[in-house]
């Protein structure tokens, strides 16, 4: 679309509220535009979820549920 087509459309509207709305997409592209679309992965470090959860104490006992499955 060339630049004078599209002043020539925008010269047709009346309205002081479509001109607002226009000017407020124009507005929403040009930031679309110049966004960062790859964003940063975040790389995990070790040991950064010490101490947000606990073990009981009995972890690495049998479960009563598999008791008569057990030798």
């Amino acid at each position: 679309m060339s630049d004078r087509l599209l002043q020539s459309k925008i010269n047709l509207l009346q309205s002081d509220e479509l001109k607002r709305d226009l000017s407020l997409y124009i507005d929403f592209l040009l930031t679309k535009q110049y966004e960062n679309p790859v964003e940063k992965k975040r790389v995990p470090v070790f040991g950064s979820a010490k101490g947000t959860f606990k073990m009981s104490p009995d972890f690495n006992e049998p479960l009563d549920d598999f008791k008569e499955y057990l030798p």
